[in-house]
């Protein structure tokens, strides 16, 4: 029986060729059928099935000045990209002007002025600011697509779905301040023509896409996450309101469905907000979708009876 030659334990998982050769093992070994090769010159013990896994792998083929950008640099920020990850979709990864691009299986380069976006590190791995990363994939965007990407570059929050803590918040003059020293670039005008729209303080994408169909439909566009006190105390904090009517607009995720305890605490959150004469409306992802005249009905009746 063939038996494969234990890996050095001082070789990570993934590991590069060169590492590989400098802890001893010899390419016929690195080369063996156990072993995976994610991206050139580069082996595993495991097959990345993962965007982490997929992203570690890719790492360990960085040069020094070379960092991830575009969608990957999103997703490593948790910004709530339009696009899915599915396996095979490249690495984008930008290098200095005086330096080539990457141009390999699984790895996509291009050329970024250092001065453009700052490095920062998520873990061991080099990526543009979160400014950076939202304007190097602009071009793939929509305008209510960039909108719900700059709500999130925005938020304060730590609750916001999938973000990451310790991030660097942006701020709308920041983004404009950028947008303007980058001058001309792929998907400039959509992030002006998302800017104005997009909001401080917003705690979810759903949240965003309903303001937008609110808006869009020709309401009043409703006040994100404001907060019903009672003295010091804080009966709720609304995802969308009009305050001026008493009206609170309500996204439910399945997390509200599945979670007893978050379960109860709407429906008590709920009985406080009407006890104080507010309209609760709330809607799920089927409004979104298939029911939205249906919800926006409701809120133009909502409206047309506390204007009586």
């Amino acid at each position: 029986m063939h038996h494969r030659i234990p890996l050095p334990s001082t070789l990570g998982a993934p590991f590069t060729l060169r590492e590989a050769q400098a802890a001893g093992l010899g390419r016929a070994r690195a080369d063996a059928r156990d072993l995976h090769r994610p991206f050139r010159g580069v082996r595993s013990s495991e097959a990345p099935e993962t965007f982490a896994a997929v992203v570690a792998c890719g790492a360990r083929r960085l040069k020094p000045r070379q960092r991830f950008v575009g969608v990957t640099a999103a997703r490593l920020w948790g910004l709530p990209h339009p696009r899915r990850w599915k396996r095979g979709e490249p690495l984008e990864v930008v290098v200095p002007p005086d330096a080539t691009p990457p141009r390999s299986r699984g790895i996509g380069g291009r050329r970024l002025r250092e001065d453009r976006a700052a490095t920062w590190r998520i873990g061991s791995l080099p990526v543009v600011d979160p400014i950076a990363a939202v304007l190097s994939c602009a071009a793939d965007l929509d305008v209510a697509q960039a909108v719900i990407l700059l709500d999130a570059l925005f938020a304060d929050a730590d609750n916001y779905p999938g973000l990451r803590r310790g991030r660097p918040v942006a701020s709308p003059h920041e983004l404009g301040e950028r947008v303007r020293q980058w001058g001309r670039f792929p998907g400039r005008m959509t992030i002006l023509a998302a800017l104005p729209r997009a909001r401080v303080g917003v705690e979810s994408p759903k949240e965003t896409e309903t303001r937008l169909l609110i808006v869009d439909a020709g309401l009043p566009e409703p006040v994100v996450q404001h907060e019903v006190r009672e003295g010091r105390r804080l009966v709720a904090r609304i995802d969308l309101a009009y305050p001026q009517w008493r009206i609170a607009i309500e996204y439910e995720g399945d997390g509200h469905r599945t979670d007893a305890a978050q379960w109860r605490r709407d429906i008590q959150r709920q009985r406080e907000l009407e006890d104080r004469g507010w309209i609760v409306i709330r809607l799920t992802q089927l409004d979104l979708t298939g029911g939205s005249g249906a919800f926006l009905t409701r809120i133009r009746r909502a409206i047309a009876m506390r204007q009586a």
